[in-house]
């Protein structure tokens, strides 16, 4: 009786293991899938580096959705964009700044204010085709993340163009311009990514 038990456990545990080996081997699989949507998608964007780098972390939550990607790649370009506020403003009490600097600084700093905003408005406004709208509004709502998406960009770069002449050339100026630089590179990738959506609706 004892071995009887002895093999029924036996045999138990080993059905046990090789069902946890056959779920961890298909997880594997599917995040590996996962992966390979966003590289495979990133190739379309404007820094498919960047792209992957930023958004590979959360290919288990994008799961080959293309709206998922795109939000998603919003909502990261949306957080550096908060950041580059947050340092830019900071930039007030830079050592040495000039009174133009200082009011280059403060103008950027309201474009990237403006970006936040819009960055927002573009997110909230991608959400919404979650919820299935009917056809006509559903190109309405994207022509709208788009125009919004595009004028985060023209912030981007008349942030920088309050920086222009040699009068302005310095650490300050570079400093500011790396924070800006990145978060319109996000961007730009965040509205390929939207036109790689619109592409497959």
């Amino acid at each position: 009786m004892a071995k009887c038990l002895d093999l029924s456990l036996i045999l138990f545990v080993l059905y046990v293991s090789t069902a946890a080996i056959a779920m961890a081997r298909n997880l594997g699989d599917e995040s590996n899938e996962d992966t390979e949507f966003v590289k495979a998608s990133c190739e379309t964007a404007t820094y498919p580096e960047l792209c992957f780098q930023s958004l590979s972390s959360y290919a288990s939550e994008i799961k080959k959705r293309p709206l998922q990607l795109a939000e998603t790649a919003l909502a990261v370009s949306m957080a550096r964009a908060k950041s580059a506020k947050t340092y830019i403003s900071d930039m007030t009490d830079y050592k040495g700044i000039t009174k133009r600097q200082h009011g280059a600084v403060l103008d950027c700093a309201e474009e990237m204010g403006d970006t936040v905003d819009r960055l927002s408005k573009s997110l909230k406004e991608l959400k919404s085709l979650e919820e299935g709208e009917r056809e006509e509004d559903f190109w309405f709502c994207l022509s709208n993340v788009r125009t919004w998406t595009s004028a985060a960009l023209t912030d981007e770069t008349t942030c920088l163009d309050g920086f222009g002449g040699k009068g302005m050339d310095g650490e300050l100026k570079s400093l500011v311009r790396a924070h800006i630089v990145r978060v319109a590179q996000h961007t730009s990738n965040a509205l390929a990514l939207i036109n790689v959506y619109a592409s497959k609706h």
